[in-house]
């Protein structure tokens, strides 16, 4: 699943009249780099939620032959959790990628989606995310979002602690991790701190690059990086 509904409010003007996924980077959108990605790994069937600039994504998503693609519009904005409880009919009964349209992963030397299916173990994991290491952002991260244990396991920043490590905005999840999940609108937030509760959270440190995309200056630094070569010169 792409998550393609966000307002985008901190990217404005630029998402004023645009979707934010539909921004273009290196001339192409954000959108169909994440559907790239899942094409290029296998994946023939994805869904795309929408919301705003909801017909903006449909006609995006109608000019790709892959892979097949589900639109799911969402005339009020579900969030991040409610968005993927309401797809989970389409995404069946095995663990699915969860990609935000937004993020930017660029592969290391092995993809970073199959770096990730090889070690997800449904028996031991809820959810699998991609995290980036914070002093590698080249962007305003905060405090950070997650420690890891030598095993991987995810755990939040006690107050006023550092974090080294932010979620890049690709994961795994299975079906359970969303067991007894609320109705309408609420953030995957919720669930990801019941899994680490639970220990089934999970987190693998990306080896490549990722764009943190959340303000115009960052859009333009991410294109100014990609038309400099620097993807190319490190990978």
């Amino acid at each position: 699943m792409v998550l393609a509904a966000g307002l985008g409010l901190r990217m404005r003007p630029l998402t004023e009249t645009t979707a934010k996924p539909l921004l273009m980077l290196d001339g192409r959108s954000l959108l169909d780099r994440a559907l790239d990605r899942l094409d290029s790994i296998g994946v023939e069937n994805a869904v795309v939620n929408a919301h705003w600039h909801a017909d903006q994504v449909a006609a995006a998503v109608a000019r790709r032959d892959s892979p097949h693609i589900a639109l799911q519009r969402e005339d009020l904005l579900l969030e991040t959790g409610g968005g993927v409880t309401r797809a989970l009919p389409r995404l069946g009964p095995d663990p699915f990628a969860v990609l935000n349209g937004d993020s930017v992963v660029l592969d290391g030397p092995t993809p970073a989606l199959a770096r990730m299916a090889a070690i997800f173990d449904p028996e031991q994991m809820d959810g699998l995310l991609l995290v980036v290491r914070t002093a590698q952002v080249d962007g305003e991260v905060g405090r950070g979002d997650f420690h890891l244990d030598p095993l991987g396991r995810v755990r939040r920043p006690k107050e006023l602690e550092l974090a080294p490590y932010i979620f890049s905005g690709v994961q795994i999840l299975t079906p359970a991790l969303f067991e007894g999940a609320p109705a309408g609108p609420f953030s995957l937030n919720r669930l990801y701190d019941r899994a680490i509760a639970a220990g089934r959270l999970y987190a693998l440190v990306h080896d490549g690059i990722w764009f943190h995309l959340s303000t115009p200056a960052d859009l333009e630094r991410a294109e100014a990086s990609m038309q400099a070569g620097l993807v190319r010169a490190l990978f």
